[in-house]
């Protein structure tokens, strides 16, 4: 496969692009504008065969790409922090409808203070909505995600929407080298479009009318159960993916080191490559511990934790995000799965870091991990929750 050095936002566009998205809906808001500006530029020069909707606000993209999923276009929008906020009563309407969306969200801190920078707050903040939420580490596995999201959401036994998180700056505006495969076989991979209904003004269908409580609520655990079943397709997608282009990622999560691991790291997003040299680093030093690294947090994986977590003598869950009077979101997911297989969960530690976009390095990575494993071995047990602040 030939290879493009791509920024971030860049391998989004072309993803898109590949899986021959029919409407875009556009609204600039750094650091995600030149994902949608470079999908103009391939719809001007006639590369992409697509309507490009320019709308007053993010809460009209979304409205528009629902519009048009709803009426059988493949549809794609990409937004980030107060863009995604703005557009939230969207995000619930286009999951509630069970229609198939695609929308990548490159994280950045939710002011005040005003911060352009990453953080995951943005993206963690819709666990709750009934989308699919998925994380790339780098721009080869963002470009592979894009393209996965599609046959994901498309797949009959889910009809859910997907998010696709990418970190900013970090991801969205460094090139790296990407593998692009061969437009015919995306087009044979993927396939056509596959939606549960249109609306296409021939047969009569009402959307978002007034329902009894009995009804809302089977239409809530009709989202649930799909994202059960989504579990099983992410695998098949993601075996299937490998099978014809050479790349899967393990499914739900990557584990990276952890087959003779006594110690586990969780982490998610573009710092795990920073965490994974330190792993090498503290592997030559002895320390025997390994990664297991997030791909999707909805749904969440639980099985595949409690498989690499259960027997760990020590975990430790890196967020960069904080849910406000309690502790990470992806520690207190961790915490509250393991608990539906097993009463005693191996001592947890939950460090935040990274907020605002504060630059953690593989040296703190190395740090921090050091000074849990040494304490837990001398049989004192750290702080549960800490707050890893650089000045």
């Amino acid at each position: 496969m030939p290879k493009l050095v791509l920024t971030g936002n860049y391998t989004v566009a072309l993803a898109a692009k590949m899986a021959r998205v029919q409407v875009v809906a556009a609204y600039p808001i750094t650091p995600q504008t030149s994902i949608v500006e470079k999908l103009a530029e391939y719809v001007d020069k006639g590369e992409l065969d697509a309507e490009m909707i320019r709308v007053e606000s993010e809460h009209s993209a979304l409205a528009a790409t629902f519009g048009a999923a709803i009426a059988g276009a493949r549809a794609f929008t990409a937004t980030s922090s107060h863009g995604l906020l703005y557009m939230h009563e969207w995000v619930h309407w286009t999951s509630h409808a069970r229609i198939p969306v695609v929308m990548a969200i490159v994280t950045r801190t939710i002011a005040a203070p005003w911060n352009i920078w990453s953080d995951h707050t943005d993206f963690l903040g819709q666990r709750d909505t009934g989308w699919i939420l998925c994380f790339a580490m780098d721009n080869q596995e963002l470009f592979d995600l894009t393209i996965q999201a599609f046959k994901i959401s498309e797949d009959p036994r889910v009809y859910l929407p997907s998010m696709i998180g990418l970190d900013a700056f970090i991801l969205s505006h460094t090139a790296m080298p990407v593998e692009v495969p061969d437009q015919k076989l995306v087009d044979e991979w993927l396939g056509s479009r596959r939606q549960p209904y249109a609306i296409d003004g021939l047969q009569p269908l009402a959307l978002g009318s007034l329902a009894w409580p009995e009804d809302t609520e089977e239409f809530f655990m009709g989202i649930q159960e799909a994202m059960e079943v989504a579990k099983k397709v992410i695998r098949e997608v993601d075996e299937s993916y490998g099978r014809v282009f050479g790349r899967s990622y393990g499914g739900l999560v990557e584990c990276y080191r952890c087959s003779d691991a006594k110690y586990h790291v969780v982490s998610m997003g573009a710092w795990s490559g920073d965490i994974m040299e330190a792993i090498d680093m503290l592997r030559d030093e002895g320390y025997p511990v390994g990664l297991m690294r997030i791909r999707f947090i909805r749904p969440f994986p639980d099985r595949e934790v409690y498989s690499i977590l259960g027997s760990s003598r020590g975990v430790i869950v890196f967020d960069r995000a904080i849910s406000f009077g309690s502790l990470g979101p992806i520690y207190l997911d961790i915490a509250g799965n393991m608990l539906k297989y097993t009463q005693k969960l191996p001592y947890m530690r939950n460090i935040v870091a990274g907020i605002g976009g504060v630059n953690v390095t593989y040296e703190d990575f190395i740090k921090l991990i050091k000074d849990t494993i040494d304490s837990l071995e001398k049989g004192v047990e750290p702080p549960t929750y800490t707050w890893y602040h650089k000045r």
